[in-house]
């Protein structure tokens, strides 16, 4: 299952793994939201809302697709956020992993909070 994120300054794609999750958020594709920035971080809504699995991560590596149940979210880091260590990628707590983007996720920092995003299929 490949993914486009669109926003107005830019866009990504990504390969998302066989899980629940994604295939949740595969069956309401396309959606439309909203952009929030949290350090390095996008999140933005969903119209999805499932259970945290039981390999759900905190820390992450810069670029992957990670679903936030706490929010109904999907979160994109690339960089570190209010709460991270060293540089790392820390998530605000365990989400669902994914999947990665497929090119460099510095591209995620022309999101502006605020800015139209569009999730469809690739």
């Amino acid at each position: 299952m490949r993914i486009r994120i669109l926003w107005p300054a830019g866009q990504a794609t990504a390969e998302l793994r066989s899980t629940p999750t994604a295939e949740a958020l595969w069956a309401v594709l396309p959606i439309s939201s909203r952009a929030n920035t949290w350090g390095d971080e996008v999140y933005f809504d969903t119209a999805v809302s499932v259970a945290r699995e039981a390999d759900a991560e905190q820390v992450v590596e810069p670029g992957t697709v990670a679903f936030w149940t706490d929010g109904d979210s999907l979160a994109l880091p690339y960089g570190p956020t209010p709460i991270s260590r060293d540089g790392e990628c820390r998530l605000a707590s365990a989400c669902n992993i994914l999947g990665v983007l497929d090119q460099d996720p510095q591209v995620l920092r022309t999101v502006r909070s605020g800015d139209s995003i569009r999730v469809e299929q690739a």
